[in-house]
Order: structure tokens, then sequence, then C-alpha cells
């Protein structure tokens, strides 16, 4: 079995594969990448969610080949 595990907060956004054989316990993790905005927010000491949520538009919807959906 795969699964895909999503996490988003404000400031930070990972995605996870897991891969489970069935005769182990507990699910291996093939993959597994985080995006975070740890960078942006140390300027102003903590999450500000105006400058999270446009940070977030600027970075991915500039990746999708026809923009915002």
């Amino acid at each position: 079995m795969r699964i895909l595990a999503i996490e988003t907060s404000t400031d930070e956004t990972a995605a996870a594969v897991l891969i489970s054989s069935g005769d182990t316990k507990s699910p291996h993790i093939a993959a597994n990448i985080i995006a975070s905005q740890i960078a942006l927010h140390a300027k102003t000491g903590g999450v500000v969610p105006e400058v999270a949520a446009r940070a977030h538009i600027e970075k991915n919807y500039s990746r999708h080949p026809h923009g915002a959906c």
C-alpha cells in the first residue's frame, strides 16, 4: 500500500510518500519534502499570516504553467 501524506500550516507545507509491504508493522518513507518559509519569517521574529499567504501564492502559482487554476 502507498500513502500520500500532506501537511500544511501558515509557514510550511510538507508531503511524504509512505510504502507499507504488509508484512511490517510500520511503513517506510519513500519520499519526503518540506517547503518552509522560516528564513522569510525570521526577519519579523514570527509568522505574519498576510506575508505567509502572499509568499505561498508567489512561489506556488508562478510554477504552474497556466497560472492560478
